[in-house]
C-alpha cells in the first residue's frame, strides 16, 4: 500500500491557499517525550495564530507562516500551558519567497490509497497505482486531498457503503473530494456545502475534472438547509461548528438515514454523541486514527 510520509496538513477549512508568493517563517517544534496526540493539538492552537500549514515529523512539528504574521511571544503562549508535563525546542528559519503551492505540489502531495480501493491523485501525477475508484484533486488546498485523518477515515467509512441511488448532503465540503467518490459509488445526487469561496471554486473544478454531473456544490452553511431530505450526510467540520449543527442535520435526513462526522479528537466522541442523542440520533459506532475519529449516527 502507498504511505504518505511526512504529510503536509491544515486543520481548519477556511485557511488561505499556499499560492501566495511572500517570505515565510518556518518555525520547527520539538517535543520531549513526544507525543503525537500533543502534536496535533499544537497545531490546532497554532493554525488560530495565523499558521498555514504544518509538516509532521517524528519528533514534533513544522509549522509555516507569514513573515508579517509571526509572533515569537504568541508561539510561546501556545506552548506554556503543557511545559510542566513536556519540554519544547523552538527554532525559526526565515524561507524567502517561491511560489508555495507549487512547492507543495513538487514535496509534499504524494499518489495516496486508502483502503486499496480508492486512489487520490493529482493531475501532475505521472506514475499511481491503479484502483478501483480514481479521484483527481487539484492540492490548491492542503485539506481534502486525502492526507489527513479526517479525511482518510471519511473515505474508509464511505467506501463501506451502499450508496446506490442515495441522495447524498456534504457539508464542508473543501475540494469536493468526499461527494465525488459518493458519485462514484452511485449516489443518486450529492449536494456540497462550504462557507469558503476558495473551496466552492475548487469542488466546481474537481467535479469537472472527474466527470462528474450529479454534484451540486452551494456557499454557505447549515442556515442553507430547508426542507430537504437526504440518505446520508457527510460533516468534516470541527467540533464547535458540529455541535451548532447536528440538529439541523437531523432535521435533514430521512428514516435510517446516516450521518458522518469528523473533525474532532477522540476525546470529543462523548460531546458529538450527546448532542447527537439530544437530536434524535443513535450511535452506531466510530473509526479513530492518530486519535481523530470520524462517528456514525443514525436516524430511527
Amino acid at each position: 500500500m502507498w504511505r504518505f510520509p511526512n504529510r503536509l496538513f491544515s486543520l481548519l477549512k477556511d485557511i488561505q491557499r499556499l499560492r501566495y508568493i511572500v517570505d515565510y517563517y518556518k518555525v520547527e517544534i520539538t517535543i520531549t517525550p513526544f507525543e503525537e496526540w500533543l502534536r496535533d493539538v499544537l497545531a490546532a492552537q497554532l493554525a488560530e495564530t495565523g499558521f498555514e500549514s504544518f509538516t509532521e515529523t517524528d519528533t514534533g512539528l513544522e509549522g509555516f507562516i507569514p513573515a508579517g504574521n509571526f509572533s515569537e511571544a504568541g508561539v510561546f503562549a501556545v506552548l506554556q500551558p503543557f511545559e510542566e508535563n513536556f519540554s519544547f525546542e523552538v527554532k525559526k528559519e526565515l524561507i524567502k519567497s517561491r511560489n508555495w503551492n507549487e512547492e507543495w505540489e513538487k514535496n509534499y502531495f504524494k499518489p495516496l490509497v486508502i483502503a486499496e480501493e480508492c486512489l487520490v491523485r493529482a493531475p501532475f501525477h505521472k506514475e499511481y497505482p491503479q484502483c478501483k475508484y480514481e479521484i483527481v484533486i487539484e492540492p490548491n488546498m492542503a485539506f481534502g486531498t486525502g492526507n489527513h485523518e479526517t479525511t482518510s477515515l471519511m473515505l474508509k467509512t464511505i467506501l463501506k457503503e451502499n450508496l446506490a441511488g442515495k441522495k447524498v448532503l456534504d457539508m464542508g465540503c473543501g475540494t469536493g473530494i468526499l461527494g465525488i467518490l459518493a458519485s462514484m459509488k452511485g449516489a443518486a445526487h450529492i449536494t456540497a456545502i462550504d462557507i469558503d469561496d476558495w473551496s466552492v471554486k475548487g469542488t466546481q473544478e474537481n467535479t469537472v475534472r472527474n466527470n462528474i454531473k450529479n454534484l451540486t456544490v452551494k456557499k454557505g452553511d447549515a442556515s442553507l438547509l430547508g426542507n430537504e431530505k437526504y440518505d446520508l450526510i457527510f460533516a468534516n467540520i470541527h467540533k464547535n461548528v458540529l455541535l451548532e449543527d447536528i440538529p439541523a442535520y437531523s432535521t435533514s435526513m430521512n428514516p435510517e438515514a446516516k450521518l458522518l462526522m469528523s473533525g474532532f479528537y477522540l476525546n470529543d466522541l462523548e460531546d458529538i454523541k450527546n448532542k447527537a442523542r439530544q437530536s434524535g440520533l443513535n450511535f452506531k459506532g466510530h473509526l479513530d486514527k492518530n486519535n481523530w475519529v470520524v462517528g456514525i449516527f443514525v436516524k430511527p
